[in-house]
């Protein structure tokens, strides 16, 4: 304003700038509000776009599936016609397949009728062959007794002849007439008595026909005696060089009878069925009445010697416990087994014999038959069912079981029956012992000391124990030492038992022995007294050892 209260221009346009300057203000707010709503509508714009063009989709997706209704539609007509079609043409297929059927079933009358005729023609002739069989039963049971009645009279010439046998014997001669002593003029007898210069196949000659009653269900033992150097060993083994033990198989006229029987028992066997026996074999020594198996193996399968021991068993058998047994299919497989075996038997030099073996050698063939015995037809009758409206079916029968030697048939001839053959396995287990003794020595004679004499003092022990299990035996005594030693108590059923028995005695010509020999001779003069009665088969089932 003025001093003289005029109003100033410049306040006047102040004030106008100041009220330009809020209307500016107010249009800019103006602006923002509108540029706001725009912006709105913009968005409310492109979200009425977007319904338009799902309706769009949704309109053409609508279109669509109306056409495809329609073109379904029309393929459903044209199937139903096709289907009609084909239902038309089943019926009349129907129709014929019925007239079919019908025809087809008139012809399976005609022939059931037939086979019907058939069936009870044969069966009268099956029953005709059984009254024919039942007569040619009761022949056949007529002649089953007269040959029992045959097989009684053989026993009995059997008998009479092996009498006879047992009185044409031969003798040993022992006369002795030296300066201070006293005149020895003995006679032994034996069954047999071979000269020095009679060939090992002269003495298998003898022994093989025992090896027949192995396969015939029958335990054999084959034992050596003698003293000392007087060709135990030989005899049963065959020639040892001084270096080898091993069993030689290249002599074969020089061969022993371990080699002998073994080959023998393999050809018997090949002679049977494949697969119907099989042999194990076991090799132990009794050494200062110890048993070692000669067959163990350490854990990198070498072979050594454990000690093993013997017990009896519930049945009153005697078995070794864990003893080794070793399946062999040849005579070749046995031998290697046996020269393992004889590599560690215990042999010390004497003065009788710079060799001696100093424990008993027994080897032992265990042969397992299987024996297959089929028992009778056993029936298994089914019954019929209720609802079974076709005729009654007719089988042939076959004999249902034995009575008193013959067959008795079902009676129900017309009823369904079924049979079937039921087979049972047995086992039935054999030994052929093989035994080559320590030699009897005198401790004056033989010279030795010290470890050698205490082996010479078992071994004496355990050949007495031997002579007087066989003594007790003669006797017919109710008790038999047979734990008076382990020799004789892992022989026990080979000595005692039902085993048929071959010692052979080997004799030194020499003069030097005649002490020895008349020892030799008395122990084979008492095994020759033993009568056990007859022997008995072997045929009780028994369960395969581990291996």
């Amino acid at each position: 304003m003025r001093p003289g209260g005029g109003i100033s221009p410049s306040f006047v346009a102040q004030q106008r700038i100041r009220q330009l300057e809020q209307k500016l203000r107010a249009k800019e707010e103006r602006i923002v509000v509108l540029e706001t709503e725009n912006a709105l509508l913009h968005l409310k714009l492109a979200e009425f776009r977007g319904l338009i063009g799902r309706d769009t989709n949704e309109v053409a997706q609508l279109n669509f599936v109306h056409d495809k209704q329609q073109n379904l539609c029309r393929s459903t007509s044209s199937i139903i016609i096709q289907v009609y079609g084909a239902i038309q043409r089943l019926k009349r297929d129907l129709k014929n397949l019925h007239a079919f059927a019908l025809e087809l079933s008139r012809d399976f009358q005609h022939q059931y009728k037939n086979s019907l005729y058939q069936v009870l023609t044969a069966v009268q002739k099956i029953q005709l062959q059984n009254e024919a069989l039942q007569t040619f039963q009761t022949k056949a049971f007529d002649l089953k007794q007269s040959l029992q009645e045959v097989n009684e009279r053989y026993q009995q010439e059997k008998q009479k002849r092996k009498i006879l046998h047992n009185s044409l014997i031969e003798t040993v001669l022992v006369k002795c007439n030296r300066p201070g002593h006293t005149l020895i003029n003995k006679t032994f007898q034996f069954d047999r008595v071979y000269s020095a210069a009679e060939s090992q196949d002269a003495v298998f000659a003898d022994v093989a026909p025992l090896l027949t009653s192995l396969l015939d269900g029958y335990n054999v033992c084959i034992m050596a005696y003698g003293q000392t150097g007087s060709g135990k060993t030989y005899t049963m083994l065959g020639p040892q060089s001084e270096d080898d033990v091993t069993l030689s198989t290249e002599d074969e006229p020089e061969l022993g009878i371990i080699p002998r029987a073994t080959e023998e028992v393999f050809r018997l066997i090949s002679e049977k069925p494949p697969g119907s026996h099989w042999v194990e074999v076991s090799v132990v020594e009794v050494y200062n009445n110890e048993i070692f198996d000669l067959l163990a193996k350490d854990s990198c399968g070498r072979v050594f010697g454990v000690k093993r021991d013997v017990v009896t068993t519930k049945e009153g058998k005697s078995d070794v416990p864990l003893l080794t047994y070793e399946t062999v299919e040849n005579a070749l497989e046995f031998l290697q087994l046996v020269d393992k075996g004889l590599q560690l038997r215990v042999k010390h030099p004497t003065l009788v014999h710079a060799h001696s073996s100093r424990s008993h050698l027994v080897v032992t063939l265990t042969i397992t038959t299987k024996a297959v015995s089929a028992d009778s037809f056993a029936p298994l009758w089914t019954d019929e069912q209720p609802s079974q409206k076709l005729s009654k079916e007719l089988f042939c029968t076959f004999p249902q079981q034995m009575k008193d030697d013959k067959l008795i048939f079902p009676s129900r001839a017309s009823s369904p029956a079924q049979f079937e053959s039921v087979e049972k396995l047995k086992h039935i287990k054999t030994k052929l012992q093989l035994v080559d003794l320590a030699g009897s020595e005198c401790v004056g004679m033989s010279g030795v000391t010290g470890v050698a004499l205490r082996e010479t003092s078992f071994i004496n022990r355990s050949l007495s124990a031997l002579s007087d299990v066989l003594g007790a035996i003669a006797e017919q005594r109710s008790h038999i030492p047979y734990r008076n030693s382990k020799l004789t108590h892992l022989l026990q059923d080979s000595i005692g038992g039902n085993a048929k028995l071959l010692v052979m005695l080997c004799i030194s010509p020499c003069q030097k022995y005649l002490a020895e020999s008349l020892q030799s001779l008395g122990f084979g003069t008492r095994a020759r007294q033993v009568q056990r009665g007859q022997v008995k088969k072997r045929n009780l089932p028994v369960s395969s050892k581990s291996k």
